[in-house]
């Protein structure tokens, strides 16, 4: 029997048997009575997701020809590789066909995990590094480790799985659940929903000692009245969630908000976002607005504008950096010198390099303390907040932005670095966490912890003044999913209506063009494609260029399937290109999952299904829909099957509402 006052820990070894023997068949809590409930289920989920992108991985190289994972974007062969320089002191290695001929498409971009072998990633041994950046004929990817003999023979690329994310995910469960680490937060129940009253124990006000400055109560003159009743509500409560409906500023918010607990003296605060983009953004911002802030993470997957405010760069740049320069050189001559020496003078050398060794590692560990120490905000992506260099810091307040893109235990990263204060971010009718393994998403893993807090109880504080699109284009996903709560802060006049289209209404830029197409499946069945709604995205884009109205860099083009980016990005190649110099330079055609949080003047939507089915698969889930129409600010066009949409309820209803307006384009659906 255990003594009176100690506290069991839970167990984090869980072997495959007990994880077997949890069931997440049942539909996902949304408040947790047992904590070991909560733990086992995401324990098995974030397992789940790590076995299911590995093994997909594997059999992607086991089982598909080189031509499918050359069609899906996923490998690149034959390649010769050099080295170049060095990144923050990792070298970079740069990738491309002999002959430096053009790429084939692929889906390597920026901060990307990359795995780099011979021929067979399964049966040797294997690489890993992170894109840097690239181009039409080369991409650039920074190692910790420079494979051997790199000039020689030919080098692949292929995708790879992020055992990282796993592993501080797991992590933070254990020290969310166990009393007896020096992790956690003291929100843990109010987190799990198992309170009698989590609505009221949210909105009492933080328990936060130490540093404070008188709170300046002033208004900031810059946010609206929604904006500026979200900042004092979060301020003067433990939890808070502040729903950003599309083009509201939830991310203007979240750095005013920051700014004002910096200035009441609140920091270090950990700002963060399950994405290194929404990560940037928001260091970005408090840059601007003068807030000294550092951000964590490997400066290769930060924007390069803001690479100078990286630990990494900082560190560079330290007073102290000289005297660890200094003892480096010296090692180095004691090692030379080391073939030259006997007994006991190579024993006393040995030692000499060994105590050096430790105090490089104090003085490193002097810099990371006064440069964290003296920050008011530290900027890392959730996994990123898991990071050793941490060590056991802890932070009372914890802001996640973009919070309803980051799973439950992605967000407890961040949060069990002693939590006293919570502020959500993000809003839970646009898309969710993104989920690779179809049964952990089953399993509810798809769930953010915005969502599940709100379907507690927790009520959300609506921005409700939006500033990116024109009004007509507000209208509809005002009207579906926000329960007509939306205004606009621009007026028509601020949204010219784009030349180059003939618009079904001049003064009202949404047109829906019906398109009589066939889609298609990839080789390996994962997407689609449509060729005949290409072939108008690319005369739509054209003719909207033509009257130097717009630029390439003003056009967003967009669509549900990655098969369809890659029959979109191929055309474009052929009619012009889409690189420096090229036709179409700047022009971004993404899916509509890549595209959240982002604008552009004019987006053009393929939806791609046209099927006798209706069939319309995941383009089904009314949030993407949101997502879609969204985005734009001057004009929106979308191109479909009107059939086929049709038998989905959403999309019927937002067709009917274009017929309503008579916005359907059926001037263009031949031409």
């Amino acid at each position: 029997m255990a003594k009176k006052g100690s506290v069991r820990r839970m167990d984090n070894s869980l072997p495959g048997s007990n994880l077997e023997a949890i069931d997440i068949s049942e539909e996902m809590p949304h408040q947790w009575k047992r904590g070991q409930e909560h733990f086992d289920r995401f324990t098995k989920l974030i397992r789940i997701e790590l076995d299911d992108e590995t093994a997909m991985v594997e059999e992607r190289w086991k089982k598909w020809s080189k031509q499918q994972l050359v069609s899906a974007g996923l490998a690149l062969f034959e390649l010769s590789a050099r080295t170049q320089g060095r990144f923050f002191g990792e070298p970079i290695v740069v990738f491309e066909e002999s002959g430096r001929n053009r790429l084939p498409q692929h889906r390597f971009s920026h901060g990307d995990i990359v795995l780099i072998s011979r021929t067979r990633p399964w049966g040797e041994k294997v690489y890993e590094g992170i894109v840097l950046d690239r181009g039409p004929t080369r991409v650039r990817v920074v190692v910790k480790d420079k494979p051997k003999d790199v000039k020689k023979g030919r080098w692949r690329l292929d995708k790879g799985a992020n055992r990282i994310a796993h592993d501080r995910m797991h992590e933070a469960l254990i020290a969310f659940h166990s009393t007896e680490s020096t992790g956690g937060t003291p929100l843990r129940d109010l987190i799990l929903g198992s309170l009698h009253d989590p609505v009221s124990s949210a909105q009492r006000p933080p328990e936060i000692s130490g540093r404070s400055k008188k709170p300046n109560l002033g208004k900031l003159s810059s946010l609206n009245e929604s904006q500026q009743l979200a900042v004092e509500q979060s301020i003067n409560s433990r939890l808070s969630l502040i729903q950003g409906p599309p083009g509201t500023g939830k991310t203007f918010t979240a750095i005013h908000l920051l700014k004002r607990l910096a200035d009441m003296g609140k920091g270090p605060i950990l700002a963060s976002a399950e994405s290194n983009v929404a990560v940037d953004n928001l260091l970005e911002g408090l840059i601007e607005n003068g807030v000294n802030a550092i951000r964590i993470g490997k400066p290769v997957k930060v924007r390069e504008t803001l690479r100078d405010s990286t630990l990494d760069a900082l560190m560079d740049q330290h007073h102290l950096k000289d005297e660890i320069e200094y003892i480096r050189e010296q090692n180095d001559e004691l090692r030379k010198s080391l073939n030259s020496l006997k007994g006991k003078e190579k024993g006393m050398t040995h030692r000499d390099i060994k105590n050096n060794f430790k105090e490089i590692r104090r003085l490193e560990d002097d810099i990371v303390t006064s440069l964290l120490d003296g920050a008011e905000v530290i900027c890392a992506t959730t996994i990123g907040a898991g990071h050793r260099i941490l060590g056991d810091r802890k932070f009372p307040i914890v802001l996640i932005d973009e919070a309803t893109q980051a799973s439950e235990p992605s967000a407890l990263v961040p949060i069990t670095r002693g939590c006293r204060q919570l502020i959500l971010v993000g809003d839970h009718k646009q898309l969710p966490p993104t989920v690779i393994s179809e049964k952990a998403e089953s399993g509810g893993l798809n769930q953010s912890l915005f969502e599940r807090l709100n379907k507690c109880g927790i009520p959300a504080h609506m921005l409700t003044i939006q500033y990116r699109m024109h009004p007509v284009i507000r209208e509809f996903p005002s009207a579906r999913f926000y329960d007509n709560r939306l205004d606009d802060g621009c007026q028509p006049s601020d949204r010219p209506t784009p030349a180059g289209l003939l618009w079904p209404d001049w003064d009202n830029p949404l047109a829906f063009i019906p398109v009589d197409g066939v889609e298609q499946q990839d080789e390996e069945g994962s997407s689609r494609s449509n060729y005949a709604e290409a072939a108008k995205v690319l005369a739509i884009v054209q003719g909207l260029l033509e009257p130097g109205d717009l630029t390439t860099r003003d056009i967003g083009v967009i669509t549900p399937y990655n098969g369809q980016v890659r029959v979109l990005a191929d055309l474009f190649e052929q009619a012009g290109g889409r690189n420096q110099g090229d036709r179409y330079e700047g022009l971004e055609i993404k899916s509509v999952d890549g595209y959240q949080g982002r604008e552009k003047e004019v987006i053009v939507f393929s939806t791609v299904r046209a099927n006798d089915t209706g069939e319309i698969g995941f383009l089904s889930d009314k949030r993407r829909l949101n997502v879609a129409l969204s985005r734009a600010k001057r004009g929106l066009i979308i191109i479909g099957n009107p059939t086929t949409l049709r038998h989905n309820k959403t999309w019927n209803s937002w067709l009917e509402w274009v017929e309503e307006r008579n916005l359907f384009a059926w001037h263009l659906s031949q031409d």
